[in-house]
């Protein structure tokens, strides 16, 4: 695993002539700003200072984040990442991740597993309290667990996940026997699951959990307000208030930060942190831990012929993109697992399609696309939401490499709502950028989203999360054999046969985990990074 990191300027004017129309608010930011030295900069970067300064005498902050939450903040719903990241400061499982990606107690203080990894017993943690006061008992855990397993509409990878789960019952008034019909290797990273209370009925508007915040409200496309809570059972968090505040234009979250209004903003382009004013913020680089990849839907012309997806793996330049569109920042991958997931990630797919140099690889991909019948190339249409600059970025530089091999790409850059309803959920689409994460971090939910079950209709009608429609039964055989492997050495090798599989027959071409470059105020500090697609706002304070 290296980090590329390209030392020069040459990439970075070039990526200011190329990448237009997204994220770019450089230019329009700068015609607005007072010159430096007048005393309208002066007067602009006291009310600045006036605003960082209440909200840290008020103990709040404010972070800008580039998309609306799910219209259902019910945790065991949610599709998009972006939810689950900030709603991982609300709700809590009977164990959750620390930093380094490991499942530690929460709701559940201890837990004991028998010789033969048939039967769990999890001890209630005393004095933990949902956000409306009320204590945290068996029947809340049971009816949180029972409801990720038999409800088809929940993550289909944890719901899939806890089907080996055959009782649930109580010992006494703390302790919660769960037994197995067979060994899960994965089964604690599945019990992240939110515990919620069983008599509730309320919680995709009114969410209550156990975690250090609780929820206070939204106003729809604007904000969501969370406080801290007081009776939390661990670590109290610092912060008093925090105010997510929606911003779609990526621009506008580079001037909310340069204005004042905003405190942190993360997931920000290398471009858009050369615009800010580095005496006013601190820059922390980690990773996203997501898979960035041009999605191809498998079962859309020309893209149902794998020689026409092979000659893509060649003709783009995964290098030239991070030199392009990211000055160089970023972990370049193979398949669908990234790099954060040490034991899984397979490092030797990296280079699976790259060749001496990119010319190379261009001619390459002209010979497959001459074999698969288009030898003078196509059209197609790359659908990338308009809201995340780095994806849409990544689609500009694409479009440009893919030119040299005579493909004709126009990008389509559409709302974040229409994406998930029409690319993902509809499947109306020949080619998307966008990252996948893994919820829970399993190598399971990373690689079960691509077989058969999760392509198809079930009986009433719900299709899974195979949105590229890829369809490869050695796939399919590979993953059954896999959750059937009760010894992790074996089922590790396994997975990373899935990983090589989807490489092999170019399921998509695969490009990067992203840094994710934050920008926070200064004065402001404690952030905690995570192998998993989440913002800790706990760890947040004002020095």
């Amino acid at each position: 695993m290296k980090k590329r990191i390209l030392a020069g300027i040459l990439a970075v004017s070039m990526v200011g002539a190329l990448l237009t129309g997204c994220g770019k608010g450089a230019s329009q930011s700068a015609d607005a700003a007072p010159a430096a030295g007048t005393e309208e900069a002066a007067e602009a970067a006291d009310g600045t200072e006036t605003a960082t300064t209440e909200r840290a005498q008020a103990n709040e902050i404010v972070i800008g984040i580039a998309q609306d939450l799910d219209q259902s903040l019910d945790p065991h719903y949610a599709v998009a990442a972006g939810t689950k990241e900030v709603m991982f400061n609300v709700f809590e499982g009977l164990v959750k991740y620390d930093p380094n990606g490991d499942t530690i107690p929460a709701v559940a203080s201890e837990v004991e597993v028998s010789d033969d990894g048939l039967v769990y017993t999890f001890t209630l943690r005393d004095g933990v309290k949902f956000h409306n006061g009320d204590n945290v008992d068996l029947d809340d855990v049971i009816y949180s667990i029972q409801r990720c397993k038999d409800d088809p509409k929940v993550n289909p990878q944890t719901s899939t996940g806890l089907q080996c789960i055959e009782s649930l019952e109580k010992d006494g008034d703390n302790k919660l026997v769960m037994t197995l019909s067979e060994p899960n290797t994965e089964l604690m990273s599945l019990l992240t699951l939110a515990i919620l209370p069983a008599d509730y009925d309320k919680q995709d508007t009114a969410p209550i959990g156990t975690g250090p915040y609780k929820y206070i409200g939204r106003t729809a496309q604007e904000s969501v307000e969370l406080e801290r809570f007081a009776d939390y059972w661990g670590t109290p968090a610092n912060i008093d208030k925090v105010t997510y505040k929606v911003n779609e234009k990526a621009e506008g979250l580079i001037m909310g930060l340069e204005s004042g209004a905003l405190d942190l903003v993360s997931h920000l382009s290398s471009t858009q942190v050369a615009e800010l004013n580095k005496d006013d913020f601190n820059i922390e680089q980690g990773t996203m831990n997501l898979v960035q990849a041009l999605y191809l839907n498998n079962e859309a012309a020309p893209f149902d012929n794998e020689l026409v997806r092979q000659a893509l793996c060649y003709a783009v330049d995964r290098q030239g993109i991070l030199d392009m569109a990211f000055d160089g920042y970023g972990f370049l991958i193979g398949s669908n697992v990234f790099p954060a997931f040490t034991k899984y990630f397979d490092e030797s797919l990296t280079d699976y399609y790259t060749l001496e140099t990119p010319e190379a690889g261009k001619e390459k991909a002209k010979e497959l696309l001459a074999e698969a019948g288009y030898p003078n190339g196509f059209d197609m249409v790359i659908t990338v939401p308009s809201n995340y600059a780095p994806h849409c970025d990544t689609a500009e530089v694409i479009a440009e490499q893919l030119k040299e091999v005579g493909i004709n790409a126009t990008l389509k850059k559409v709302e974040w709502e229409s994406w998930v309803s029409d690319t993902y959920a509809g499947r109306n689409f020949q080619a998307t950028v966008i990252g996948l994460t893994a919820d829970p971090l399993t190598a399971r939910s990373l690689l079960e989203r691509f077989t058969t079950a999760q392509r198809v209709e079930d009986a009433e009608g719900n299709r899974g999360n195979n949105f590229i429609n890829y369809n490869n039964a050695d796939y399919d055989a590979l993953f059954e054999k896999a959750v059937k492997t009760y010894d992790d050495e074996e089922q590790t090798k396994i997975y990373k046969e899935m990983e090589k599989n989807l490489t092999e027959h170019a399921a998509s071409v695969y490009i990067q985990d992203m840094a994710d470059m934050v920008a926070v105020r200064k004065g402001l500090s404690g952030l905690t990074f995570y192998p998993l697609y989440v913002l800790d706002v706990s760890t947040l304070k004002w020095n």
